[in-house]
């Protein structure tokens, strides 16, 4: 596995940030270079160096700034073939797991680095542990649990298509510089692969695909007892269904789901506050575990008059009537009405 670290070799990506912030990450190679809006960064001036230094553009020619595949739209453009370019610093670094995963090619919508964290936290994957992964998508999950679990623990990822399997193991591969040994990518469905596996092999499963409720049966079987179970869903209606399946199935413990929000923040001197653009709803994560076989999971008891499960539309005029008057009643109890109207009657007379 290529060693990140020491000076930058050809074949590896970087990442060129300029004084405004803006990244490029690119991948080096000998006799190439990196196509800025300040000119081109030579990568003969970056191999053999450190992380951390800063490197000037060179003046390109000034029509390469033209799309050359289009050259039609920048017709209206004349400032892109006149203007002056080159001489702008960018520092350079190799990508962290976060950076690398936001600059990936991708066949499909990648997973966040907020709900890769929670994954990584709430899921307890570490090193050493045997894990089971399903929806590999562009790849982004996939190498953050690979590094997780570590050259001495091992990924098993199964993905329904077979192109985005091809982009998932790209990423992966350019990210270590080879296919990491410790990784078993299989193609085809959730449920015909997790036939084909061991009972009890896996110490985590992530599932991170539309019906994870449907592929409960074959978890179970390939999950150790005390396993935890990780689902990412980005919708109300499939955690729903997710966590009333993991209930009705008697093996799974209570359910946990969490939602993570993600806001920046600017501090310029006393100008300090948060950016006005925040990556809120991505996902949730429902967490859970899984029993011993012989064994239910305990449940908490639903009050008796608590009705959760019925559907208001569905009731008789008479039968809703009685329902809302027990709402009404369980809400707020008569003691405790009559001395909300009394505070309320003594604020009200000192207005006059």
């Amino acid at each position: 596995m290529q060693e990140r670290r020491g000076a930058l070799r050809a074949g590896e990506k970087v990442q060129f940030t300029d004084r405004k912030g803006k990244k490029i990450t690119d991948q080096l190679v000998a006799g190439g270079s990196t196509q800025t809006e300040h000119g081109l960064i030579l990568h003969d001036d970056v191999i053999g160096r450190t992380e951390g230094v800063v490197v000037t553009t060179v003046t390109a020619k000034r029509d390469a700034q033209v799309n050359q595949v289009h050259p039609e739209r920048d017709a209206n453009k004349p400032w892109k073939a006149a203007r002056a370019i080159g001489g702008w610093d960018y520092a350079v670094m190799r990508p962290r797991l976060a950076d690398y995963v936001l600059s990936m090619p991708r066949g499909a919508q990648i997973m966040y680095p907020k709900d890769i964290a929670q994954v990584i936290q709430l899921g307890d994957i570490r090193k050493g542990l045997n894990v089971l992964e399903s929806g590999a998508g562009s790849g982004a999950m996939s190498v953050n649990l690979l590094d997780a679990v570590g050259e001495s623990g091992h990924l098993t990822t199964i993905e329904l298509r077979p192109d985005f399997a091809r982009v998932a193991e790209a990423n992966a591969t350019l990210y270590y510089g080879e296919k990491p040994a410790w990784w078993d990518l299989k193609t085809g469905d959730f449920d015909s692969v997790a036939a084909t596996l061991s009972e009890h092999e896996y110490d985590r499963i992530m599932l991170d695909m539309l019906d994870p409720w449907n592929r409960l049966e074959q978890a179970y079987r390939v999950i150790a007892p005390g396993g935890v179970l990780i689902c990412y869903i980005t919708t109300t209606t499939q955690m729903s269904r997710l966590v009333e399946a993991l209930r009705d199935a008697g093996c799974w413990t209570e359910p946990d789901i969490q939602e993570t929000l993600e806001r920046s923040w600017k501090a310029q001197g006393l100008a300090v506050r948060p950016d006005h653009q925040m990556i809120g709803h991505t996902g949730f994560l429902v967490v859970s575990r899984a029993m011993a076989e012989g064994f239910t999971a305990l449940k908490k008891r639903d009050r008796v008059t608590k009705d959760t499960t019925t559907d208001i539309d569905s009731l008789t005029d008479e039968e809703r009537a009685a329902q809302l008057e027990d709402l009404e009643l369980r809400d707020i109890s008569d003691r405790k009405l009559r001395k909300v109207l009394r505070d309320l009657d003594m604020q009200v007379s000192h207005l006059s």
